[in-house]
């Protein structure tokens, strides 16, 4: 790996936590290496096919946001679903009719598909519901009762209530026993970068060293997300005041794409300019602190794997992972 003596980088390179092991994803490819049941380390590495180089509209800024979080996901699903096939189970069970009538009626393939698309739309659903749908019911709910409140107040209320319920969400999640190893494993992907970006040789030692809360992480996504859509809505909402609470989340809903799209251009100036910016530094503050909930300390078998799965997606031309 080559030195940079220039002090710390900002790559494109990034990463997601999974059941003992990580997916580690580079300009050119991406790669997951888990722990087998004999402590073994699998790999599996896939070049990039990225849905941009065929239709370059889908990689303009604002619509590239919601592009990227959509392949994100899917890759990301696919990943867990690979991860799982190692993890450890206690005893064998046998499938259930509907199981056994889904292996009998579609191919492997077509069955993977089915999978991916069902847990891609339940996580995009649940997470509308969560963090949208919700809040807005509930404000409606709670305002009910005070029909003089005013429009502002009302955006404030509900942007309060997204962000209680994604914190609740967060540390309801980091006390799930099988949850908080996989947090591990996302503290040893941030820990890995962190070291590769200051241009330190990939070792168990000089990544044990490294913070594990990082600016790119998809929980500072997200909230940075639920921050976006509450400034969008309100200006929105400012200018066409609604207060029926079902019209309010349709437009919540339709908002969406361009949210995503201005949280990931945000995304991207906070990873170039993170490092020189008191100003970067302060906008990311909430989004690493919310990371105490979603990364965990690893040990050293969990650093190796992350070592291993960032090793395998380097690019072989220097630089080309420089954003």
């Amino acid at each position: 790996m080559a030195e940079h003596s220039s002090g710390a980088f900002r790559t494109s390179i990034g990463g997601q936590a999974l059941i003992e092991g990580i997916l580690m994803r580079g300009p050119e490819k991406q790669a997951i290496v888990v722990r087998d049941k004999d402590g073994q380390l699998v790999e599996k590495v896939e070049e990039l096919k990225l849905i941009k180089d065929r239709y370059p509209i889908l990689g303009v800024p604002l619509i590239r946001g919601t592009v990227n979080f959509l392949a994100a996901m899917v890759s990301g699903v696919k990943a867990l679903m690979y991860s799982a096939d190692f993890y450890p189970e206690e005893e064998e069970s046998q499938p259930s009719k509907f199981e056994q009538w889904l292996e009998k009626h579609l191919s492997s393939e077509k069955l993977e598909k089915a999978i991916v698309g069902l847990a891609v739309l339940l996580g995009v659903g649940m997470s509308i519901f969560l963090f949208l749908v919700l809040p807005t019911l509930l404000t409606g709910g709670i305002l009910h009762f005070f029909p003089g409140f005013p429009l502002w107040g009302r955006n404030v209320v509900e942007g309060l209530l997204k962000i209680a319920i994604f914190l609740a969400y967060l540390i309801l999640c980091s006390k799930q026993k099988d949850i908080y190893r996989v947090f591990q494993y996302h503290g040893a992907e941030h820990k890995t970068i962190f070291c590769y970006e200051a241009g330190l040789p990939l070792t168990v030692e000089n990544v044990r060293i490294q913070p594990r809360h990082h600016p790119r992480c998809g929980t500072s996504f997200l909230f940075v997300v639920i921050f976006v859509s509450i400034l969008v809505s309100s200006v929105v909402f400012g200018i066409w005041p609604i207060t029926n609470a079902g019209l309010r989340t349709l437009v919540h809903l339709l908002l969406l794409p361009l949210v995503v799209g201005i949280t990931y251009e945000f995304n991207r100036w906070v990873g170039r300019h993170v490092q020189d910016s008191k100003l970067a530094q302060f906008l990311t503050a909430p989004g690493l602190w919310m990371q105490n909930f979603t990364t965990n300390e690893p040990d050293d078998s969990m650093i190796e794997c992350a070592i291993r799965s960032l090793e395998l997606v380097l690019p072989s031309e220097k630089g080309k992972d420089a954003w």
